[in-house]
């Protein structure tokens, strides 16, 4: 398994939302800087088309996927069934042209552009969390979505 360990950049853009072809360089650099809150995992041609590869940015793990159509996609590592870090080396394909990924661990199936498990191989669905994805002269960029906190049911809740 290939883990690429980054850090993030504070480069002052004039978007800082999404990064651009044209970014600031630095008078070291050819490549742009990423925007704020965006980092440089790798080159597009790193990726394997149809495989994964793992990542860890600022200690959190995802999983970049790069599809036949030249998609990438980005998740995060761990499967929400097992708590395994397995993602990236689950099986890459398509469901009705919907980009997909089957866990290693117990085969369920996720919609890389939602995160969704569209086969919980009969489980409660859960959802992988997705994040993303933006190249650059050719740089793969990833902008980590913070995990949203479940809210506890209030008492007398009877949903």
């Amino acid at each position: 398994m290939t883990i690429v360990e980054t850090a993030e950049t504070d480069a002052m853009t004039p978007d800082a939302e999404t990064p651009a072809a044209a970014l600031p360089t630095t008078a070291l650099s050819t490549t742009p800087a990423p925007a704020p809150g965006w980092t440089r995992i790798c080159r597009v041609d790193d990726l394997l088309v149809e495989r994964g590869v793992a990542a860890l940015v600022d200690g959190h793990q995802i999983a970049l996927f790069r599809t036949f159509d030249g998609r990438i996609y980005a998740t995060d590592q761990i499967d929400p069934f097992s708590g395994a870090a397995v993602l990236a080396r689950g099986i890459v394909g398509d469901r009705a042209g919907v980009p997909t990924v089957a866990s290693p661990m117990y085969k369920q199936v996720f919609d890389l552009r939602t995160g969704a498990c569209l086969d919980t191989q009969g489980k409660a669905p859960l959802t992988v969390r997705v994040h993303p994805v933006a190249v650059s002269d050719g740089d793969v960029l990833v902008r980590i979505v913070p995990a949203v906190p479940a809210v506890p049911a209030a008492e007398g809740d009877s949903r």
